[in-house]
């Protein structure tokens, strides 16, 4: 829920106009809207860059996901793989665009662990993975920008870890 729905329904719920402080709240809102566009739209733009990036970044890290009887050996298995990646940097792209985390947890996060857990998926590879997701984002943006993003990732990694 955005922002400015937050707000109104608060109000609502109060029976009153929404505060000078949650006005301002809105306003900040709305002047980063821009540069929340140009971080979503640089993240889109450079999907397979990203994903690419950080998948070579997590296998030099972890090349037992790649050997034989790792969770990436196989292509089939690879490809999953890379299929997370880009299902993680579209959430995190999400939370940008909406200024909060909640799109994460509610289109994303539930019931992932129970679902990597259940697949044999080690968490603890999950999270390195978002990790380099991030970096790999965090890359192509501004310090700024960067700054405004990282948090969408370091919530995915929170709720994983």
């Amino acid at each position: 829920m955005s922002i400015v729905s937050q707000v109104i329904l608060k109000a609502d719920n109060e029976l009153r106009y929404p505060s000078s402080g949650e006005l301002q709240g809105i306003k900040s809102f709305l002047d980063s809207g821009l540069q929340r566009l140009k971080i979503a739209e640089t993240l889109a733009e450079n999907e397979k860059k990203i994903v690419e990036r950080a998948s070579q970044e997590l296998f030099k890290k972890r090349p037992d996901f790649r050997a034989q009887g790792g969770n990436a050996a196989g292509q089939k298995q690879y490809n999953q793989c890379l299929r997370d990646f880009t299902w993680y940097l579209r959430l995190a792209t999400y939370g940008v665009l909406a200024g909060d985390k909640e799109p994460i947890e509610k289109i994303g996060l539930i019931g992932v662990k129970e679902m990597y857990n259940s697949l044999g998926v080690p968490l603890a590879g999950m999270v390195e993975s978002i990790r380099c997701l991030k970096e790999a984002s965090l890359g192509l943006l501004s310090k700024e920008e960067a700054d405004e993003t990282a948090p969408y990732f370091d919530y995915i990694v929170q709720f994983m870890s």
